[in-house]
């Protein structure tokens, strides 16, 4: 029984030598075990710590899963409308600058290669509906990228407004298409967005566009994929640089009602009138004109007609902030999703409510510019009918005169009439 437990292996001697104290039919058992056993009873006997289990394929993506999970979790909490952005994360900054009413584009490309910039770095072959650069060479995660749309807006992802605005009002004035040259007001409006490399679909959460950087599977190559965010950030700039150009309309159209602010009231009171102490007097100036006199002249109404067209035309005809879709637009991949983000961008800013919100300022700035015209009109033909009285008076005035003294001299008998009559009645007497 010694040898017996001696041809046991070492690492179950004390499973072997505790045997004893079972029948010689449970021991033999015991040690006609084969190899694998014992592997696997060395395996038993080893601490948990050193113990590896195999982990199997389908483990190891759902591992991923969880892991993507968690780190979108991060990005965006919330559901549904209670969305937001983990306020703890570092954001960076989307601009728009508007400075001009239109872009001339090839004139921007030529400026923009005489100061070293190199256009469409990615290819994307949106030339010239939109021109894609870098401010930097450096192929670096945070490279920033600029984007000019014959809107007249420049779009910036990244870039410091030093930056952006040298490009503005240092680079890019020559290029710009009915502008005041030497002046250039900025308009801008800026959002914040981060990227989001757990997701390929892009969003906007509140006020933050969550950028998706991961494969979208369309293409291959981390090449593509970068390619594929440069469309996504065209689609947003696009609808930025759509509210950027409207807050541009918004504004001018306020400076014109500031202009005109005071004439709904001058055309409910009119001037002061000469004779208001005299109730008789008062009646006969409304009904000769003279209280209707208006502080504004027939060049400032022609003026301020002239400018509301412009604004009408800028929203409505020049430019593409009514169409539902930029023309840039239809040629891309529908997978891309590109439109998406243009309307979420258009919704999320409330541009479709602040263009009917403007065309209905516009309609009451057309009322008063009719009114205008129509008091302009009423008063020119006053003016008109004033003169044609007066033109008529002085010819009555001349007739009664020659009346008159026709009167004088047949009443008079030193006239010449009477002398010519006593001279030819003495002749016919002395005959």
């Amino acid at each position: 029984m010694i040898c017996l437990f001696r041809l046991a292996r070492p690492s179950v001697a004390q499973g072997a030598r505790s045997a004893c104290a079972y029948p010689p039919w449970q021991t033999a058992r015991m040690l006609s075990r084969t190899p694998s056993y014992w592997k696997k009873a060395e395996q038993d006997a080893l601490p948990s710590d050193d113990k590896k289990a195999p982990r199997t394929k389908g483990q190891n993506s759902l591992r991923r899963v969880s892991l993507e999970a968690e780190r979108s979790r991060i990005v965006v909490k919330g559901r549904g409308k209670h969305q937001f952005v983990d306020p703890e994360l570092e954001t960076k900054k989307v601009a728009a600058y508007c400075a001009a009413e239109q872009y001339d584009i090839h004139t921007c490309a030529r400026l923009l290669r005489a100061d070293g910039h190199t256009l469409d770095p990615h290819g994307t072959g949106l030339y010239p509906q939109v021109i894609h650069i870098q401010p930097t060479t450096e192929p670096t995660d945070d490279a920033g990228d600029i984007f000019i749309f014959p809107s007249g807006t420049v779009v910036a992802w990244n870039v410091p407004d030093r930056t952006a605005l040298r490009l503005v009002e240092r680079v890019l004035p020559p290029a710009a298409i009915n502008s005041a040259p030497g002046f250039v007001e900025v308009e801008k409006e800026d959002l914040a967005f981060i990227s989001d490399p757990s997701s390929a679909r892009s969003t906007i959460v509140g006020d933050t566009i969550i950028l998706g950087t991961a494969p979208s599977g369309l293409r291959d190559g981390p090449s593509a994929t970068e390619t594929d965010a440069v469309f996504a950030k065209i689609a947003f700039s696009s609808g930025l640089a759509r509210s950027t150009k409207l807050a541009v309309l918004e504004r001018l159209l306020d400076t014109y009602f500031h202009s005109t602010r005071g004439i709904p009231t001058a055309l409910s009171r009119g001037s002061r009138l000469p004779f208001a102490h005299n109730p008789v007097l008062r009646r006969v100036a409304e009904v000769l004109g003279l209280g209707a006199r208006l502080p504004f002249t027939r060049p400032f109404i022609l003026r301020k007609t002239g400018e509301l067209l412009s604004i009408r035309a800028q929203l409505n005809l020049y430019s593409e902030l009514t169409d539902s879709l930029p023309d840039l637009f239809w040629d891309a991949k529908h997978e891309l999703g590109l439109e998406d983000y243009y309307d979420v961008v258009g919704r999320a800013l409330d541009v479709g409510v602040r263009i009917k919100g403007l065309n209905e300022k516009m309609d009451y700035a057309q009322e008063i510019a009719a009114v205008m015209r129509e008091t302009l009109s009423e008063r020119h033909n006053l003016r008109l009918e004033w003169g044609i009285i007066i033109l008529i008076f002085i010819e009555v005035m001349f007739e009664i005169r020659r009346l008159f003294k026709e009167y004088r001299e047949a009443q008079d008998p030193d006239s010449v009439d009477e002398l010519l009559k006593r001279y030819l009645r003495a002749q016919q007497e002395g005959r």
